[in-house]
């Protein structure tokens, strides 16, 4: 009897079209880890309210992840799920809706993602008041931080012990902060952490320069590829389209021909997974092939796209490389 049953269903099953995709890609990842790669993964939507976590977190501490490229939402989401899970509010038939439905929604306090609805109370402000602190002892101190930073400390302090409400092994997040790996968040500032931020900013309570920026993101991120891509190179698992799968991708490019360092090597593993079709000005649709001419990818890379819904995908690929 095996002790593997998903990868062997899906090995069994998934013989053609995105599933014969979806095995490829798995498989090509397991070969990059085991040459001795790196993988970067890239989360883009509400992956975090989707709760990933339940194998994200596990491929963390299993080493399947050198690095985490992600929106803000996704940052902070997955950590408010850890700690208002139990009022969270899920509308199964959120397409019936109508605008007097939403707008009861928003009256009672619930932001809608599809079927999921975050309570503004319990998510939002609960986390508000431990992150303050941070922010404004960080501002009172001169120092400066990147937003994965202030969110690792609040987690290791344990100020938010006391809300859990789901097992902290299921979060990302924490998973993530106690390997200390690193995070890259580029436009944070569309985040409600990130509005509440600038609310600060705006009433002169905190200065901006406290939260470090995007640019110094990027900065950070390609001394970081330059000290990582050695032998066979880091790979690019991309959840989704938009700015986690955009911003870190150019890392490679900006520092070939911007910067004229030639010796620095192309992704060298590439995989999105995305159901945007392929449409003029859709960059999250382009077929990895396109990343060739702008210096993303090499001829050589090994590309996979696999056209379909990412909460379903994603947790079937990671269970294949977590040998479940």
């Amino acid at each position: 009897m095996s002790n593997k049953p998903i990868s062997d269903f899906i090995l069994h099953h998934y013989r053609h079209f995105n599933a014969a995709a979806l095995v490829d890609a798995a498989k090509g990842y397991v070969a990059h880890l085991d040459e001795g790669g790196k993988m970067m993964i890239t989360l883009a939507g509400a992956m975090s309210t989707a709760e990933l976590g339940l194998s994200l977190a596990e491929m963390i501490r299993a080493d399947k992840v050198s690095i985490i490229t992600c929106t803000g939402a996704n940052l902070e989401e997955d950590i408010m799920n850890l700690v208002a899970h139990s009022h969270y509010k899920r509308v199964p038939n959120y397409r019936d809706l109508s605008p007097q439905d939403e707008w009861d929604l928003l009256e009672n306090h619930y932001n809608r993602v599809t079927d999921t609805c975050i309570p503004e109370e319990e998510a939002f402000r609960r986390l508000q008041k431990h992150i303050y602190k941070l922010w404004k002892d960080a501002d009172t101190a001169g120092e400066r931080y990147f937003p994965h930073e202030y969110m690792y400390k609040m987690l290791l302090s344990g100020v938010l012990d006391q809300y859990f409400e789901i097992d902290p092994k299921n979060s990302w997040m924490m998973a993530a902060a106690q390997k200390q790996i690193p995070i890259v968040v580029p436009g944070w500032e569309d985040s409600t952490m990130g509005n509440i931020f600038a609310s600060y900013v705006i009433k002169d309570d905190i200065k901006a320069s406290t939260m470090k920026s995007g640019i110094e993101y990027m900065v950070w991120l390609a001394d970081w590829y330059r000290n990582n891509s050695a032998g066979k190179g880091v790979g690019f698992f991309q959840i989704g389209g938009g700015i986690a799968g955009d911003f870190p991708i150019c890392v490679v490019p900006m520092m070939y021909q911007d910067l004229e360092w030639h010796d620095v090597p192309f992704w060298s593993y590439f995989c999105q997974i995305s159901d945007s079709t392929t449409s003029y000005g859709s960059y999250s649709g382009a077929v990895p092939n396109e990343k060739i001419t702008w210096g993303k990818l090499d001829i050589h890379t090994p590309k996979f796209i696999v056209e379909s819904d990412a909460t379903i995908v994603a947790p079937l690929i990671f269970a294949y490389i977590l040998g479940w």
